[in-house]
């Protein structure tokens, strides 16, 4: 299964009103393993980037006036992400504004219809109903390491997003039972047990430990009705 990791910046918060996207930061996922292969580009949007936007990411419209056009990128994006399982955190802001881009070229390249697309703030929603669930909450609530985030930066929240997304969804980040690795996240091989190796001591309750046990089951059923642990001794 492959997965790509996407963020963007971008110079206001509404296409509609001819906002455009500056910055786009990918990590590739398989079988729910980083790859060490992302994409990352910053991308002059031919207007103004807006002062509360740059506040947010940091990103000036000095900086970006070198810098490629998103025609001059669409093609590599594009194949970059098709057919992947897109992870975005408020997915619905960055697709909203990739289809734009890919629309003001005339490209009938809708990321839904190439791409299945994986919503993380839905699901951190899901999971905690009535918290906060931005990318910063979620990294303090799974004790991932957002310290070098001071601001905004599509690269760098696409990696931090995997991280989030990967104990999210699962809490193990990589599982390997391949004999021939070894080391951090891998496994040196699977052990087989000797059949004539010593068995296992098995350590029986006292009668003293006996009788506490049923004297406080016999609490449990007063107030609660016949314990449990009782009715499955009798079955």
């Amino acid at each position: 299964m492959r997965q790509v990791v996407l963020d963007t910046e971008t110079t206001g918060i509404d296409p509609q009103d001819g906002h455009r996207i500056i910055e786009i930061g990918c990590v590739e996922m398989e079988e729910r393993q980083l790859t060490g292969r992302h994409y990352h580009v910053y991308i002059n949007p031919d207007r103004e980037v807006e002062e509360e936007a740059i506040e947010v990411h940091g990103i000036t419209n000095e900086f970006l006036a070198d810098k490629p056009r998103f025609a001059d990128i669409a093609q590599e994006f594009f194949e970059f992400i098709q057919g992947s399982d897109l992870v975005i955190h408020n997915a619905p802001f960055d697709v909203g504004f990739i289809d734009h881009e890919f629309q003001w070229l005339g490209k009938d390249w809708r990321v839904a219809d190439h791409c299945k697309i994986t919503d993380s703030l839905v699901i951190a929603r899901d999971k905690h109903p009535g918290q906060r669930n931005s990318l910063d909450a979620l990294c303090k609530r799974y004790g991932v390491d957002n310290s070098n985030r001071e601001l905004h930066g599509a690269l760098l929240d696409s990696e931090i997003l995997a991280d989030v997304y990967l104990l999210m969804t699962g809490g193990q980040t990589a599982l390997s039972l391949d004999a021939s690795q070894d080391g951090a996240g891998g496994a040196s091989g699977i052990q087989r047990l000797s059949p004539e190796r010593r068995p296992l001591r098995v350590v029986r309750a006292s009668q003293e430990e006996v009788a506490a046990h049923d004297e406080f089951l016999d609490v449990v059923g007063q107030a609660s009705g016949e314990a449990l642990w009782h009715r499955l001794e009798h079955e």
